[in-house]
């Protein structure tokens, strides 16, 4: 019971810590979003790699990945390259807030992909709870529809989370979390190489777009890199061996609440937003919430 409180304890510090993800984004503005991820995971395998050497060099060896896994992994990777370029836009396009609702739909996500590709029945409490987040967008939608833009790549950003933590949640039983991180960080880099550069052929943007410009930039992607990604990521990967993908999914949409509180904290004024914001947002949480104790009552 207590090693299940402190497994519980700790994946709610994690998806706090992804709540100030969303923040690190917009303190990194003007760099592109596809420029922090760039930066972002390649700061992530370097930091990670050495972990691995270092373990390694101590006699602590890991299994090796099949060559079949290594791909799938790679792939994995370019899936979360994506997300994350649809996370930053969003808190862009929009603003903290936003991003941050639009990321509670990743459990309506689940609740349709994980029966696809996990084969399990579809459960008619996900789908009730699902209907009540539509209801609870409906309502950020007609009262915020200038920011829509910011808030449809949120949306996207929660799909591809919710589809690379039920596919994690396969590798988990078969190798060690630091191993898939390092895996899918060097495909989400490698993803996000040809992405930075037919960008900047397309659109031709100036040099601040691309390089951080101050030490203060390089700051902040060294905590989003490497306390963010190489701590947070790989550990929120670690605990899916003792919690299912859906609750993983469910707890992280706490990530608002946490992210949102933290964002009006900071940048104050500029995160405030309309009542009916807040209530679409407190209509997903509350869907968000009641999961367990109608999945209970459903059993």
């Amino acid at each position: 019971m207590q090693t299940r409180t402190a497994d519980y304890l700790h994946l709610h510090f994690i998806v706090l810590i992804w709540g100030f993800t969303a923040i690190l984004g917009k303190l990194l503005d003007p760099l592109s979003p596809l420029a922090v991820v760039l930066y972002r995971t390649l700061l992530a395998v370097i930091g990670m790699g050495a972990v691995l050497w270092y373990g390694h060099r101590n006699g602590n060896p890991v299994a090796p990945v099949s060559s079949r896994d290594r791909w799938r992994l790679l792939g994995v990777g370019a899936i979360i390259a994506v997300h994350w370029m649809a996370f930053f836009a969003a808190a862009r396009l929009a603003n903290v807030s936003v991003c941050l609702a639009g990321m509670a739909t990743s459990s309506l996500w689940a609740s349709v992909l994980e029966p696809l590709l996990l084969r399990r029945r579809v459960r008619p409490v996900e789908v009730l709870l699902g209907a009540v987040v539509m209801g609870g967008l409906y309502l950020i939608f007609r009262f915020e529809f200038d920011k829509v833009g910011g808030l449809l790549a949120a949306i996207l950003s929660a799909m591809l989370g919710a589809l690379f933590t039920i596919i994690n949640s396969q590798f988990t039983h078969r190798y060690e979390a630091l191993v898939i991180s390092t895996h899918e960080m060097a495909g989400a880099f490698l993803t996000s190489v040809p992405l930075v550069g037919l960008y900047s052929l397309i659109w031709g943007q100036p040099t601040d777009v691309f390089l951080p410009q101050s030490g203060a930039q390089w700051g902040w992607l060294l905590l989003l890199a490497w306390v963010c990604t190489v701590y947070a990521y790989t550990a929120g990967v670690r605990l899916l061996r003792k919690f299912s993908a859906y609750l993983a999914i469910l707890t992280v949409n706490l990530e608002p609440v946490y992210g949102i509180l933290l964002a009006v904290l900071i940048f104050g004024d500029t995160e405030r937003m309309t009542t009916g914001f807040y209530l679409g947002t407190l209509v997903i949480l509350v869907a968000v919430i009641g999961f367990p104790f109608l999945a209970n009552k459903e059993k």
